[in-house]
């Protein structure tokens, strides 16, 4: 069982799918293989079929049902060649993106417990980057006399531009110091920082800040296009600046406004 979770742990590897996708998938094909208890050569569609209908029963939610769908046929179609297809799942319901307004926004910054955390909110929000990009953010992939920078690799093996603000830019040019090169933001070993530890970040100092939503990076980043939205900036260029293939999924800021 071990060999055929490492074939696919490299496959993903080979495709350059990110660390949580990397995550997700071993996670829900270690978890089918655990609770079916058959060898993956013997798997069938009926038995991912069995497994998915599990996880409806027991109220799990319709996206992470979504996920573990796209991880076990990645590994059973894209690895073993089982050419499994017809597998239905419940709809996902589309819901508008929950945002921050712009009092929201100053009142998370004000909140923030360390300058660190203060400038990883400025960023994302400034830039619109994935919580993975900020993440991975390389101070020589950025101009800070310019206020502009480069994510590279990027969600669907992308390369685009993302700007800062000037007072941001100069800001982090103080933060980062005389380092020429590696992550902006490091955590205590030297390494660059994780996902889970942006969130908390922000999840706590959202309460801090007494903000009654439910804040996360990514809702920053629905803030960024909902803002350019109302500020007239183009539906493409919105596109263009958050890193989507498909104009549809950027479209929906156009039912969204900050004004309303």
């Amino acid at each position: 069982m071990d060999s055929y979770l490492n074939e696919l742990e490299a496959e993903i590897t080979l495709r350059g799918l990110s660390e949580s996708t990397m995550k997700a998938y071993m996670k829900y094909n270690a978890l089918l293989l655990s609770l079916i208890k058959k060898q993956p050569d013997d798997i069938t569609k009926r038995d991912i079929k069995a497994f998915l209908a599990g996880m409806v029963r027991k109220g799990v939610a319709n996206r992470t049902i979504n996920l573990a769908r796209s991880a076990l046929l990645f590994h059973y179609n894209e690895v073993l060649e089982k050419g499994f297809v017809g597998i239905k799942i419940p709809k996902i319901k589309k819901s508008l993106p929950i945002f921050l307004t712009k009092k929201e926004i100053s009142m998370l910054i004000d909140a923030s417990g360390t300058h660190k955390s203060k400038l990883i909110i400025q960023f994302l929000y400034s830039s619109g980057l994935r919580v993975s990009e900020i993440c991975t953010a390389k101070i020589e992939e950025i101009d800070f006399s310019k206020g502009k920078g480069y994510v590279r690799d990027g969600k669907g093996g992308k390369d685009r531009l993302f700007f800062l603000g000037k007072d941001l830019s100069s800001s982090l040019k103080s933060f980062v110091g005389n380092r020429e090169r590696g992550f902006v933001f490091e955590n205590n070993k030297g390494h660059r920082m994780s996902e889970r530890n942006v969130q908390k970040i922000i999840s706590t100092t959202a309460r801090r800040a007494g903000i009654m939503k439910q804040v996360t990076p990514h809702k920053l980043r629905h803030s960024f296009a909902t803002h350019l939205h109302d500020s007239g900036v183009s539906i493409r260029t919105i596109q263009e600046l958050l890193g989507h293939s498909n104009l549809q999924t950027t479209e929906i800021y156009t039912h969204v406004s900050a004004k309303m």
